[in-house]
Protein backbone atom coordinates (compact mmCIF):
# COMPACT_ATOMS: atom_id res chain seq x y z
CA UNK A 1 0.00 0.00 0.00
CA UNK A 2 2.95 2.27 0.98
CA UNK A 3 4.54 1.80 -2.45
CA UNK A 4 1.24 2.30 -4.58
CA UNK A 5 0.41 5.51 -2.08
CA UNK A 6 3.78 6.70 -3.12
CA UNK A 7 3.18 6.12 -6.86
CA UNK A 8 0.08 8.08 -6.63
CA UNK A 9 1.40 10.83 -4.98
CA UNK A 10 4.70 11.01 -7.45
CA UNK A 11 1.67 10.84 -10.70
CA UNK A 12 -0.15 13.75 -8.56
CA UNK A 13 3.38 16.23 -9.18
CA UNK A 14 3.99 15.14 -12.54
CA UNK A 15 0.06 16.64 -14.18
CA UNK A 16 1.79 20.12 -14.70
CA UNK A 17 5.09 18.75 -16.38
CA UNK A 18 2.59 16.29 -18.21
CA UNK A 19 0.55 18.85 -19.35
CA UNK A 20 2.95 21.22 -20.86
CA UNK A 21 5.07 19.06 -22.60
CA UNK A 22 3.19 16.30 -23.76
CA UNK A 23 1.08 19.31 -26.13
CA UNK A 24 4.37 21.02 -27.25
CA UNK A 25 4.75 19.36 -30.11
CA UNK A 26 1.00 19.95 -31.47
CA UNK A 27 1.43 23.86 -30.93
CA UNK A 28 1.95 24.34 -34.81
CA UNK A 29 -0.49 21.40 -35.77
CA UNK A 30 -3.22 23.08 -33.57
CA UNK A 31 -2.17 26.87 -34.86
CA UNK A 32 -3.02 25.98 -38.04
CA UNK A 33 -6.52 24.02 -37.55
CA UNK A 34 -7.71 26.67 -35.70
CA UNK A 35 -6.60 29.40 -37.82
CA UNK A 36 -4.62 31.64 -35.47
CA UNK A 37 -1.21 32.99 -34.62
CA UNK A 38 2.11 31.61 -33.26
CA UNK A 39 1.16 33.96 -29.73
CA UNK A 40 -1.95 33.15 -29.74
CA UNK A 41 -0.85 29.47 -29.42
CA UNK A 42 1.25 30.38 -27.25
CA UNK A 43 -1.28 31.92 -25.18
CA UNK A 44 -2.05 28.72 -23.72
CA UNK A 45 0.79 27.96 -22.70
CA UNK A 46 1.10 30.83 -20.67
CA UNK A 47 -2.54 30.80 -19.59
CA UNK A 48 -1.61 27.16 -17.67
CA UNK A 49 0.99 28.80 -16.22
CA UNK A 50 -1.06 31.36 -14.49
CA UNK A 51 -3.56 28.53 -13.51
CA UNK A 52 -1.11 26.59 -11.89
CA UNK A 53 0.39 29.71 -10.04
CA UNK A 54 -3.12 31.20 -8.90
CA UNK A 55 -4.46 27.09 -8.11
CA UNK A 56 -1.55 26.40 -5.71
CA UNK A 57 -2.67 29.21 -3.54
CA UNK A 58 -6.05 27.83 -3.29
CA UNK A 59 -5.61 24.49 -2.53
CA UNK A 60 -2.76 24.47 0.00
CA UNK A 61 -5.45 26.42 2.64
CA UNK A 62 -8.24 24.36 1.65
CA UNK A 63 -6.73 21.48 2.55
CA UNK A 64 -5.44 22.59 5.84
CA UNK A 65 -8.89 23.48 6.39
CA UNK A 66 -11.01 20.82 4.85
CA UNK A 67 -8.42 17.83 5.08
CA UNK A 68 -6.45 16.54 1.77
CA UNK A 69 -8.39 14.34 0.19
CA UNK A 70 -11.98 16.25 -0.67
CA UNK A 71 -9.38 19.80 -2.28
CA UNK A 72 -7.49 16.82 -4.05
CA UNK A 73 -10.43 15.10 -5.15
CA UNK A 74 -12.24 18.22 -6.43
CA UNK A 75 -9.20 18.83 -8.38
CA UNK A 76 -8.33 16.47 -10.00
CA UNK A 77 -12.12 16.49 -11.46
CA UNK A 78 -11.80 20.02 -12.67
CA UNK A 79 -8.66 19.44 -14.26
CA UNK A 80 -10.12 16.00 -15.95
CA UNK A 81 -13.33 17.98 -17.10
CA UNK A 82 -11.24 20.60 -18.57
CA UNK A 83 -8.70 18.67 -20.33
CA UNK A 84 -11.87 16.29 -22.11
CA UNK A 85 -13.71 19.84 -22.45
CA UNK A 86 -10.19 21.05 -24.55
CA UNK A 87 -10.21 18.21 -27.00
CA UNK A 88 -13.52 19.96 -28.20
CA UNK A 89 -12.53 23.53 -27.67
CA UNK A 90 -14.15 25.29 -31.16
CA UNK A 91 -11.51 28.23 -31.31
CA UNK A 92 -7.97 29.55 -29.66
CA UNK A 93 -9.81 31.64 -27.26
CA UNK A 94 -11.83 28.40 -25.58
CA UNK A 95 -8.64 26.62 -25.30
CA UNK A 96 -7.40 29.49 -23.77
CA UNK A 97 -9.38 29.81 -20.92
CA UNK A 98 -10.16 26.04 -20.50
CA UNK A 99 -6.58 25.94 -20.07
CA UNK A 100 -6.95 27.85 -17.44
CA UNK A 101 -9.29 25.84 -15.47
CA UNK A 102 -6.89 22.37 -16.52
CA UNK A 103 -4.38 24.34 -14.89
CA UNK A 104 -6.82 25.26 -12.14
CA UNK A 105 -7.36 21.62 -11.37
CA UNK A 106 -4.20 20.11 -11.72
CA UNK A 107 -1.95 23.02 -9.64
CA UNK A 108 -3.71 20.47 -6.63
CA UNK A 109 -1.56 17.88 -7.81
CA UNK A 110 2.06 19.18 -6.13
CA UNK A 111 0.93 20.97 -3.08
CA UNK A 112 -1.58 18.60 -1.68
CA UNK A 113 0.96 15.61 -2.47
CA UNK A 114 3.73 17.21 -0.56
CA UNK A 115 1.86 18.27 2.10
CA UNK A 116 0.43 14.59 2.24
CA UNK A 117 4.23 13.69 2.38
CA UNK A 118 4.99 15.87 5.27
CA UNK A 119 1.60 14.62 7.20
CA UNK A 120 2.92 11.01 7.16
CA UNK A 121 6.85 11.51 7.58
CA UNK A 122 8.89 13.65 9.66
CA UNK A 123 12.52 14.88 9.46
CA UNK A 124 14.87 13.48 6.97
CA UNK A 125 12.08 10.65 6.06
CA UNK A 126 10.49 13.47 4.23
CA UNK A 127 13.60 14.63 1.99
CA UNK A 128 13.77 10.66 1.36
CA UNK A 129 10.26 10.48 -0.05
CA UNK A 130 10.75 13.81 -2.41
CA UNK A 131 13.49 12.52 -3.48
CA UNK A 132 11.79 9.10 -4.74
CA UNK A 133 8.44 11.54 -5.81
CA UNK A 134 11.17 13.26 -8.18
CA UNK A 135 12.21 10.24 -10.09
CA UNK A 136 8.32 9.97 -11.12
CA UNK A 137 8.05 13.15 -11.92
CA UNK A 138 11.30 13.81 -13.30
CA UNK A 139 10.42 11.21 -15.96
CA UNK A 140 8.10 13.15 -17.07
CA UNK A 141 9.83 15.97 -19.08
CA UNK A 142 11.28 12.97 -20.74
CA UNK A 143 8.76 11.22 -21.99
CA UNK A 144 5.79 13.59 -22.61
CA UNK A 145 7.23 15.01 -25.69
CA UNK A 146 7.61 11.61 -27.42
CA UNK A 147 4.25 10.39 -26.07
CA UNK A 148 2.64 13.43 -27.25
CA UNK A 149 4.43 13.51 -30.43
CA UNK A 150 3.23 9.69 -31.18
CA UNK A 151 -0.26 10.93 -30.49
CA UNK A 152 0.19 14.18 -32.79
CA UNK A 153 0.80 11.62 -35.62
CA UNK A 154 -1.81 8.83 -35.55
CA UNK A 155 -4.59 10.49 -33.84
CA UNK A 156 -4.00 14.29 -33.90
CA UNK A 157 -3.75 17.14 -31.64
CA UNK A 158 -7.18 17.00 -30.00
CA UNK A 159 -6.28 13.27 -28.73
CA UNK A 160 -3.44 14.16 -26.32
CA UNK A 161 -6.23 16.33 -24.15
CA UNK A 162 -8.63 13.46 -24.19
CA UNK A 163 -5.35 10.88 -22.84
CA UNK A 164 -4.48 13.57 -20.70
CA UNK A 165 -7.83 13.34 -19.11
CA UNK A 166 -8.01 9.90 -19.16
CA UNK A 167 -4.72 9.84 -17.08
CA UNK A 168 -6.26 12.15 -14.71
CA UNK A 169 -9.40 10.11 -14.81
CA UNK A 170 -6.73 6.52 -13.74
CA UNK A 171 -5.21 8.80 -10.92
CA UNK A 172 -8.57 9.87 -9.23
CA UNK A 173 -8.93 6.29 -9.08
CA UNK A 174 -6.08 5.32 -7.61
CA UNK A 175 -5.83 8.62 -5.38
CA UNK A 176 -9.33 7.35 -3.52
CA UNK A 177 -7.69 3.46 -2.83
CA UNK A 178 -4.51 5.31 -1.82
CA UNK A 179 -4.69 8.68 0.23
CA UNK A 180 -4.82 8.09 3.51
CA UNK A 181 -8.92 9.25 5.25
CA UNK A 182 -7.44 10.70 8.01
CA UNK A 183 -3.48 11.61 7.34
CA UNK A 184 -1.93 12.94 10.87
CA UNK A 185 -2.18 16.67 10.86
CA UNK A 186 -4.72 17.06 7.48
CA UNK A 187 -8.00 17.65 9.30
CA UNK A 188 -9.67 21.18 9.51
CA UNK A 189 -7.43 24.03 10.62
CA UNK A 190 -9.93 25.23 12.94
CA UNK A 191 -11.17 28.82 12.88
CA UNK A 192 -12.00 31.15 9.64
CA UNK A 193 -8.75 33.54 10.71
CA UNK A 194 -6.64 30.13 11.04
CA UNK A 195 -5.31 31.11 6.73
CA UNK A 196 -3.89 34.67 8.15
CA UNK A 197 -2.43 32.79 11.41
CA UNK A 198 -0.84 30.50 9.40
CA UNK A 199 0.87 32.63 7.03
CA UNK A 200 2.26 35.07 9.97
CA UNK A 201 3.58 32.16 11.20
CA UNK A 202 5.29 31.37 7.90
CA UNK A 203 6.70 34.75 7.50
CA UNK A 204 8.24 34.94 10.98
CA UNK A 205 10.05 31.64 9.99
CA UNK A 206 13.23 32.63 9.17
CA UNK A 207 14.37 28.96 8.21
CA UNK A 208 11.42 28.90 5.87
CA UNK A 209 11.98 31.95 3.92
CA UNK A 210 15.29 31.08 3.54
CA UNK A 211 14.84 27.14 2.14
CA UNK A 212 11.78 28.42 0.10
CA UNK A 213 13.74 30.91 -1.51
CA UNK A 214 16.69 28.58 -1.69
CA UNK A 215 14.93 26.04 -3.07
CA UNK A 216 12.52 28.62 -5.39
CA UNK A 217 16.14 30.15 -6.76
CA UNK A 218 17.48 27.04 -7.72
CA UNK A 219 14.44 25.93 -9.62
CA UNK A 220 14.61 29.73 -11.94
CA UNK A 221 18.23 28.10 -12.58
CA UNK A 222 16.54 25.06 -14.38
CA UNK A 223 13.89 27.21 -15.94
CA UNK A 224 16.85 29.55 -17.46
CA UNK A 225 17.99 26.17 -19.08
CA UNK A 226 14.68 25.13 -20.78
CA UNK A 227 13.75 28.76 -21.74
CA UNK A 228 17.41 29.73 -23.36
CA UNK A 229 18.72 25.89 -24.09
CA UNK A 230 16.45 25.75 -27.69
CA UNK A 231 18.00 29.05 -29.16
CA UNK A 232 21.97 28.32 -27.72
CA UNK A 233 22.20 24.49 -28.58
CA UNK A 234 19.90 24.34 -32.27
CA UNK A 235 19.61 28.34 -33.22
CA UNK A 236 23.18 29.28 -32.11
CA UNK A 237 25.30 25.85 -32.59
CA UNK A 238 23.13 24.48 -35.19
CA UNK A 239 22.21 21.27 -34.00
CA UNK A 240 19.41 19.42 -34.94
CA UNK A 241 15.95 18.70 -33.02
CA UNK A 242 16.90 15.11 -32.41
CA UNK A 243 20.17 15.89 -31.04
CA UNK A 244 18.27 18.36 -29.12
CA UNK A 245 16.33 15.81 -27.60
CA UNK A 246 18.98 13.96 -26.74
CA UNK A 247 21.01 16.31 -24.89
CA UNK A 248 17.43 17.14 -22.67
CA UNK A 249 17.07 14.15 -21.85
CA UNK A 250 20.56 13.09 -20.82
CA UNK A 251 20.22 16.47 -18.77
CA UNK A 252 16.95 15.06 -16.56
CA UNK A 253 18.82 12.06 -16.60
CA UNK A 254 21.17 13.29 -14.25
CA UNK A 255 18.53 15.31 -12.28
CA UNK A 256 16.94 12.09 -11.64
CA UNK A 257 20.02 9.95 -10.82
CA UNK A 258 20.97 12.58 -8.42
CA UNK A 259 17.37 12.72 -6.56
CA UNK A 260 17.97 8.85 -5.85
CA UNK A 261 21.57 9.83 -4.89
CA UNK A 262 20.33 12.10 -2.19
CA UNK A 263 18.32 9.54 -0.70
CA UNK A 264 21.22 7.90 0.14
CA UNK A 265 23.61 10.28 1.62
CA UNK A 266 20.32 11.08 3.87
CA UNK A 267 21.44 8.10 5.56
CA UNK A 268 24.58 9.92 6.48
CA UNK A 269 23.97 13.73 6.55
CA UNK A 270 21.58 16.27 7.02
CA UNK A 271 19.41 18.04 4.61
CA UNK A 272 20.71 21.34 5.12
CA UNK A 273 24.55 20.13 4.95
CA UNK A 274 24.09 17.97 0.95
CA UNK A 275 21.82 21.11 -0.04
CA UNK A 276 24.77 23.44 0.58
CA UNK A 277 27.33 21.22 -0.98
CA UNK A 278 24.90 20.76 -4.28
CA UNK A 279 24.25 24.49 -3.87
CA UNK A 280 28.32 25.68 -3.86
CA UNK A 281 28.58 22.66 -6.29
CA UNK A 282 26.04 24.80 -8.58
CA UNK A 283 27.70 28.12 -8.28
CA UNK A 284 30.81 26.93 -9.53
CA UNK A 285 29.06 25.25 -12.50
CA UNK A 286 27.02 28.59 -13.29
CA UNK A 287 30.41 30.67 -12.93
CA UNK A 288 31.75 27.81 -15.78
CA UNK A 289 28.60 28.92 -18.26
CA UNK A 290 29.26 32.34 -17.31
CA UNK A 291 32.97 32.37 -18.03
CA UNK A 292 32.77 30.56 -21.20
CA UNK A 293 29.79 33.09 -22.37
CA UNK A 294 32.21 36.32 -21.47
CA UNK A 295 35.21 34.38 -23.55
CA UNK A 296 33.10 33.11 -26.08
CA UNK A 297 34.60 29.89 -26.50
CA UNK A 298 31.52 28.23 -25.66
CA UNK A 299 31.07 24.83 -28.01
CA UNK A 300 28.46 22.02 -27.84
CA UNK A 301 31.25 20.06 -26.45
CA UNK A 302 32.10 22.60 -23.57
CA UNK A 303 28.60 23.16 -22.92
CA UNK A 304 27.36 19.43 -21.99
CA UNK A 305 29.49 18.82 -19.03
CA UNK A 306 28.69 21.80 -16.80
CA UNK A 307 25.20 22.13 -17.92
CA UNK A 308 24.59 18.66 -16.83
CA UNK A 309 26.21 18.96 -13.20
CA UNK A 310 24.23 22.23 -12.72
CA UNK A 311 21.43 20.39 -13.24
CA UNK A 312 22.14 17.27 -11.63
CA UNK A 313 22.91 19.25 -8.43
CA UNK A 314 19.43 20.42 -8.53
CA UNK A 315 18.25 17.25 -7.45
CA UNK A 316 19.84 17.47 -3.83
CA UNK A 317 18.83 20.87 -3.41
CA UNK A 318 14.97 20.39 -4.55
CA UNK A 319 13.59 17.76 -2.16
CA UNK A 320 16.18 18.97 0.57
CA UNK A 321 15.09 22.46 0.57
CA UNK A 322 11.25 21.53 0.05
CA UNK A 323 11.76 18.80 3.40
CA UNK A 324 13.72 21.69 5.56
CA UNK A 325 10.57 24.32 4.54
CA UNK A 326 8.04 21.90 5.78
CA UNK A 327 10.07 20.58 8.57
CA UNK A 328 8.73 23.11 11.47
CA UNK A 329 4.72 23.22 9.80
CA UNK A 330 3.28 20.03 10.20
CA UNK A 331 0.10 21.84 11.18
CA UNK A 332 0.18 24.62 8.18
CA UNK A 333 1.87 22.09 5.57
CA UNK A 334 -1.00 22.79 2.90
CA UNK A 335 -0.15 26.55 2.96
CA UNK A 336 3.55 26.07 3.38
CA UNK A 337 3.09 24.11 0.64
CA UNK A 338 1.36 26.48 -1.27
CA UNK A 339 3.48 29.35 -0.56
CA UNK A 340 6.81 26.87 -1.72
CA UNK A 341 5.49 26.62 -4.79
CA UNK A 342 4.41 29.87 -5.66
CA UNK A 343 7.20 31.21 -4.77
CA UNK A 344 9.01 28.35 -6.90
CA UNK A 345 6.68 29.05 -9.78
CA UNK A 346 6.80 33.35 -9.22
CA UNK A 347 10.83 33.00 -9.25
CA UNK A 348 10.99 30.95 -12.34
CA UNK A 349 8.83 32.80 -14.18
CA UNK A 350 11.22 35.60 -13.65
CA UNK A 351 13.83 33.73 -14.72
CA UNK A 352 12.58 32.48 -17.60
CA UNK A 353 11.38 36.31 -18.56
CA UNK A 354 15.03 36.96 -17.69
CA UNK A 355 16.39 35.25 -20.50
CA UNK A 356 14.43 36.11 -23.55
CA UNK A 357 14.52 40.25 -22.67
CA UNK A 358 18.14 40.01 -22.82
CA UNK A 359 18.94 37.75 -25.35
CA UNK A 360 21.75 39.14 -27.29
CA UNK A 361 22.12 36.64 -29.71
CA UNK A 362 24.76 34.67 -27.96
CA UNK A 363 24.30 32.34 -24.89
CA UNK A 364 25.28 35.26 -22.29
CA UNK A 365 21.79 35.51 -21.11
CA UNK A 366 21.31 31.86 -20.49
CA UNK A 367 24.16 31.56 -18.86
CA UNK A 368 24.03 35.23 -16.83
CA UNK A 369 20.36 34.22 -15.16
CA UNK A 370 21.46 30.22 -14.44
CA UNK A 371 24.70 31.79 -12.58
CA UNK A 372 22.91 34.61 -10.68
CA UNK A 373 20.22 31.71 -9.70
CA UNK A 374 22.88 29.32 -8.27
CA UNK A 375 24.39 32.36 -6.62
CA UNK A 376 21.30 32.99 -4.72
CA UNK A 377 20.21 29.93 -3.93
CA UNK A 378 24.01 29.13 -2.26
CA UNK A 379 23.57 32.52 -0.14
CA UNK A 380 19.89 31.31 0.98
CA UNK A 381 21.46 27.72 1.69
CA UNK A 382 23.92 29.24 3.62
CA UNK A 383 21.54 30.98 5.64
CA UNK A 384 19.49 27.53 6.58
CA UNK A 385 22.50 25.83 6.86
CA UNK A 386 23.75 28.16 9.29
CA UNK A 387 20.07 27.79 11.13
CA UNK A 388 21.14 24.00 11.72
CA UNK A 389 24.11 24.69 13.15
CA UNK A 390 22.68 27.26 15.68
CA UNK A 391 20.11 24.37 16.56
CA UNK A 392 23.41 21.79 16.93
CA UNK A 393 25.22 24.68 19.34
CA UNK A 394 21.77 24.88 21.31
CA UNK A 395 21.49 21.22 21.95
CA UNK A 396 22.22 17.86 20.61
CA UNK A 397 20.75 17.25 16.97
CA UNK A 398 18.72 13.91 17.27
CA UNK A 399 19.00 11.59 14.51
CA UNK A 400 15.62 11.53 12.77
Amino acid sequence: MKALLTFVLGALTAFAPLSIDMYLPSLPTLQGELGTTATAAQLTLAAFMAGLGVGQLVYGPLSDRFGRRRPLFAGIVLYVLASAACAFAPSIHWLIALRFLQALGGACGVVIARAIVRDLYQGREVARVLSLLMLIMGAAPILAPMLGGWVLVFAGWRAIFGLLALIGGIVLVLSVVAIPRAAPGSGPAGSPVSFGSNLRALFKDRGFIAATLAGGFSQSGMFAYISGAPFVFMELHHISPERFAWLFGMNAMGLIAASQLNRRLLSRYSPARIANTAALFSAAMGTVLLGLALTGVGSVLTLVLPLFLFLASLGFIGPNMAALALEEHGSRAGVASAILGSAQFATSAAAASLVGLLNDGSMFSMAVVMGACAAATGVMSFVVLGREKAAEDAGPLQAR
